[in-house]
């Protein structure tokens, strides 16, 4: 039987890619209140990078800072060696990142350029970061891959088709390599949230606008960042055991009709 706290992340290194802000942000601080040793990468916004490193520290864990370009093989090549040159290791991948220049736009205005850079910059993204943490998982026999994918994903969300569709195509990847990486010790998720009240979407959506959506939410509730970097710990940890290939919501219950 075991007996450890199998919650307990410390010496597990953790790479947490968009951390500077937002869900990213709190799912380090979270993973550094288990101990973790946390890799914490940006894009431009080195200043809450290092901001969330700190929070990582007060909460208890240990805290790498890198800089990381999800569009770019190179960079990608770069941060994840980095984490291994000075951790040695690592153990969990959330990606979490997405492109800069998420504009809504209606299907018809938009350019083939724009719904490709968007498109690829996630997809490629992710599966370039999860190539290249590999290694380091299989030599331990042991790993867990979260993907933070969006509920516009299975349900659509209008003048966003570049983000959904690049969405929905990770949860292919993560099934994929629930299927391939099972056996070695490796598990695959996604975390699909609905709306969650990030810092920006605290200062864009209305007080009146919020309320609304949260008396149409079954819970009542709207997700904050925190309901969704605790499941992604959770996944992250030795708790789970053998949740493999699944696509979680976080939603409330939100949309479970369509």
């Amino acid at each position: 039987m075991m007996t450890q706290n199998t919650m307990n992340l410390q010496d597990r290194v953790v790479l947490v890619t968009g951390s500077s802000s937002g869900i990213g942000r709190m799912t380090a601080i979270a993973f550094g209140r288990k101990q973790a040793r946390v890799a914490i990468t940006y894009h431009t916004n080195q200043d809450g990078a290092e901001e969330a490193a700190d929070r990582v520290r007060e909460a208890g864990g240990e805290a790498f800072v890198v800089q990381y370009d999800m569009t770019s093989p190179e960079s990608i090549d770069t941060a994840v060696q980095a984490v291994v040159d000075h951790w040695g290791t690592i153990n969990v991948l959330v990606n979490n990142a997405v492109p800069s220049g998420l504009i809504p736009t209606p299907v018809e205005e938009l350019s083939l350029e724009k719904y490709q850079r968007i498109v690829h910059g996630i997809q490629d993204g992710v599966f370039r970061t999860v190539q290249t943490t590999l290694p380091a998982m299989r030599d331990a026999d042991w790993g867990r891959i979260i993907n933070v994918s969006s509920s516009s994903a299975e349900i659509g969300s209008a003048n966003m088709a570049p983000y959904a569709t690049a969405k929905a195509g990770i949860h292919g990847l993560t099934r994929v390599l629930a299927t391939e990486l099972g056996e070695t010790g490796i598990l695959s998720n996604v975390v699909m949230p609905g709306m969650v009240l990030t810092e920006k979407n605290l200062e864009q959506i209305p007080q009146s606008n919020r309320e609304t959506i949260a008396e149409q939410t079954p819970s009542k509730h709207i997700t904050i960042p925190e309901d969704v970097a605790d499941l992604i710990v959770f996944l992250g940890s030795e708790t789970n055991g053998n949740i493999n290939g699944a696509i979680i919501p976080v939603t409330g219950g939100l949309n479970l009709q369509r």
